[in-house]
């Protein structure tokens, strides 16, 4: 354990529990439901309404092997190819074989999908899928009804909800196993301010970290905050280099940030078409699959075509659709594009890549285990090895599924886990660190805090230095520029007087992001070479002899981040009954950075 934590005021109050699940998408609500059926006391904290995780937002749907013809082989072939070499096969291998019957209880959960004229569910095609195996619902609004059909069954069962409320940190027992977290909640309500929830397993489900970026398909609320905590805590993670660019979002403005309207790939699945301004297609002739060929390649070529012509967007054509397809099919996508002015029934959508989705996350095993004894993660915000360095699309909620059922069993499986919980350790004072001889490596760290305006900084910097297209030069300028903003943010925390950043929820989002965006600065910088979605302009070839290899982070107390490179593709075993060591299965590379 690293003992750092977020600057915050002492638990007001506090909640006992066997179980407490962060997060309140697929991955959450799934693993909330399995340990409250087995008899156990859970608790579901959430950043904003149970409804509002980033599930809601899914349009393409989920995939799973449910079609005729199709097996878990080959959608287990599809993964692999996707994932560029990186993929844990045995973790694929879980997702693909369990994923079938996962999809039928969600739908005994109430979950209802579309179905054909003799009541199949209905399949479409994604990118990097060679069969149609996505099954949708609401034409293009899948996440919005799993996330309906998730939450009724939540709200039925009763379960202690704590909605409005940010993880702060992870608590700990003597021993250093998990013993709860501390949270603060925005607003009144039942709980207010600054609390805890006492439990001996932590499920974090809180989704991706989009936001260190400045246009994203991800919700506000999407600010890293799992991945932050995990590594505060010591917690091993994963590639997190590689970020998932979305190639079709609405484009909006080159100056437009935020969240961005997401022009779904189950578009492309129907039959639209990539094209430039003259109409002329570009993606035939690139991939097999044309403009279904997996998402990091789509990406790529977008980008190419846009500096190639020296325009900012390329455009979607799906006139040929017809106006009853596009109400029927895709009416969320619709009403988006009309509300800002484009009607895609009789023009191109003009498109740009956006940051999307987090493959790497929190280091788990296949039953969701970190190497934190009691502290579990799933979701966005783990890092299973099935995506490897690119995730097939619509894995991401067949792997919320698959693995939160495995967690509960896990949890269930071991019942003095849940049903002997020790008091949490109670932490010193955070020590004082002389700033010009640096902090003690033995001992925490204090973690300063940043002023809410940081986040846009962090986020152009980000964009700038770590986007769709990277290379050595722009990975340094970020590097230095997210250092400067630490090193400030240190020295006003010492500092008497209004440059000290004040806790509260802007204050603890900018320091998460702050701390994932250096993360993720400092493996891609590492990884010399260009694979899946991550894309060095100035090491254009994928280099299998030498990054056929996972980077895995983590914190020391003095917050040194280490990085370690695997041997293989192979992740080292985790071992979270003890204290975790990655080093012994990994060859280091120590790199000096404080985030």
């Amino acid at each position: 354990m690293t003992g750092i934590r977020l600057t915050a005021p002492a638990p007001g109050w506090a909640i006992d529990a066997d179980v407490v699940v962060v997060g309140s998408g697929v991955a959450g609500l799934t693993t909330a439901l399995r340990c409250a059926a087995a008899g156990l006391a859970t608790v579901v904290v959430t950043k904003a309404r149970l409804d509002d995780g980033s599930t809601r937002w899914a349009q393409g749907g989920i995939a799973a092997a449910l079609g005729e013809g199709d097996t878990p082989e080959q959608h287990l072939a599809d993964t692999l190819v996707a994932g560029a070499g990186l993929c844990d096969e045995s973790a694929v291998r879980t997702l693909v074989t369990e994923g079938p019957d996962a999809v039928r209880r969600l739908i005994e959960t109430g979950a209802h999908f579309d179905t054909t004229d003799t009541g199949d569910i209905a399949l479409t095609r994604e990118g990097g899928h060679h069969r149609r195996r996505i099954a949708h619902a609401g034409g293009d609004a899948t996440g919005a009804e799993i996330s309906r059909a998730l939450v009724e069954a939540v709200r039925s069962a009763a379960l202690h909800i704590v909605e409005n409320a940010l993880v702060l940190d992870l608590l700990t027992d003597a021993e250093g196993r998990t013993a709860g977290v501390t949270l603060h909640v925005m607003g009144e309500g039942q709980h207010d301010g600054v609390g805890a929830v006492h439990a001996p397993a932590v499920i974090l489900a809180t989704g991706g970290m989009g936001q260190v970026f400045s246009a994203t398909t991800n919700p506000p609320v999407s600010t890293g905050d799992g991945v932050a905590l995990a590594l505060r805590a010591g917690a091993e993670v994963s590639d997190l280099e590689f970020v998932q660019f979305h190639p079709t979002v609405l484009f909006l403005g080159a100056d437009s940030e935020g969240q961005q309207p997401l022009v779904s790939e189950a578009v492309r699945g129907e039959g639209a078409h990539l094209v430039d301004a003259s109409g002329t297609r570009f993606m035939v002739g690139r991939h097999e699959l044309a403009e279904l060929a997996p998402r990091d390649i789509v990406a790529k070529a977008i980008t190419s075509q846009m500096q190639l012509h020296g325009t900012e967007h390329m455009y979607l054509d799906a006139r040929h659709f017809g106006a009853e397809m596009w109400e029927q099919r895709f009416p969320t996508i619709l009403a988006a594009c009309r509300a800002h002015g484009i009607d895609p029934i009789t023009e191109p959508i003009p498109v740009a890549p956006a940051a999307h989705y987090a493959s790497g996350g929190v280091r788990t095993d296949l039953r969701g285990r970190t190497t934190v004894p009691g502290l579990y993660a799933c979701g966005e915000v783990a890092c299973t090895g099935v995506h490897g360095a690119n995730r097939l699309a619509s894995n991401s909620l067949l792997e919320g599924l698959v693995f939160a059922e495995r967690i509960a069993a896990d949890i269930v499986e071991d019942r003095s886990r849940t049903t002997q919980a020790t008091a949490p350790v109670t932490k010193a004072a955070t020590p004082v660190v002389d700033l010009e001889t640096g902090p003690d490596t033995d001992r925490p760290a204090p973690s300063p805090l940043l002023a809410p305006e940081a986040r846009t900084t962090i986020q152009r910097i980000m964009t700038r230095g770590a986007g769709v297209l990277r290379s050595a030069a722009s990975l340094v300028t970020a590097a230095d520029e997210l250092e400067a903003l630490h090193n400030s943010a240190a020295a006003d925390a010492w500092a008497a007087g209004p440059k000290r950043a004040e806790p509260g929820v802007e204050a603890w989002e900018a320091t998460n992001l702050l701390l994932v965006s250096r993360v993720l600065v400092a493996a891609a910088r590492q990884r010399e070479e260009t694979r899946g979605c991550h894309w060095r302009e100035d090491r254009p070839e994928r280099d299998d002899e030498t990054w056929r290899r996972h980077l895995v982070v983590r914190l020391t107390p003095g917050r040194r981040l280490v990085l370690t490179r695997t041997e293989s593709e192979a992740f080292p075993p985790v071992h979270p009954a003890g204290a975790p060591d990655c080093a012994a299965a990994t060859t280091n590379h120590p790199t000096p950075e404080e985030p």
